[in-house]
């Protein structure tokens, strides 16, 4: 996975660097706040973001800020790294939109695990993104079979809008998921079959 590191202290950000690309992501390295709001702002954005709290130019939080700001289809996960260690420090990254908040200086376990708990919600979030959009195609192919649908009052075919005509189980397996098994309904089968249809029916009342 692509991850953003945003730390203006060169030898903190390399030790970032070389722990994330062990355990096999691709990093990008920003020093400052501007830098780190240009990359997130791209469409093919780091989805995983570890940001320092202070920096040169635009302070940490603030980048959460403005990436919390813009509607996307799928929000970054955010880390904030920092010397802050008070409780209302960490209410402040959450509320401000942060999904994690890591102090320094910070364990190299911690830091696998809690990166490894983002790939897994963004995967999940991924996923989710997903079965929507399944959904709302199933939506779409429902609100077809529900608006008004020409159909041939002797040979019941429906007419597509294309001006094509198909039997009711192709119009209806073209748009939906259902899928047909067929049968005889009674008043066919005794139509076309009366001596099964009759035997059918006796032992039916007969039980």
């Amino acid at each position: 996975m692509r991850i953003l590191i945003a730390e203006d202290d060169s030898t903190s950000r390399n030790m970032l660097s070389a722990i994330l690309e062990r355990a096999g992501h691709d990093v990008v390295e920003t020093s400052d706040g501007a830098a780190a709001w240009e990359q997130l702002r791209k469409p093919d954005a780091p989805k995983l973001a570890i940001l320092d709290w202070m920096m040169p130019g635009i302070e940490g939080l603030e980048v959460v800020r403005r990436v919390r700001s813009v509607q996307t289809p799928e929000r970054p996960y955010i880390i904030m790294l920092t010397t802050k260690h008070d409780k209302t420090d960490i209410v402040t990254a959450l509320d401000t939109g942060a999904d994690d908040y890591l102090t320094k200086p910070f364990d190299t376990g911690e830091l696998r695990a809690r990166i490894e708990v983002g790939v897994r919600m963004l995967r999940v979030q991924s996923q989710l993104a997903e079965n929507v959009d399944e959904l709302e195609t199933a939506l779409e192919q429902i609100k077809t079979l529900r608006g008004i649908i020409p159909i041939c009052a002797h040979c019941k075919k429906i007419r597509d809008s294309k001006g094509y005509w198909h039997q009711v189980e192709v119009y209806v397996r073209d748009h939906s998921k259902a899928d047909f098994s067929h049968g005889l309904c009674a008043d066919c089968m005794a139509e076309l079959y009366p001596e099964e249809a009759a035997e059918y029916l006796a032992e039916r009342d007969a039980t």
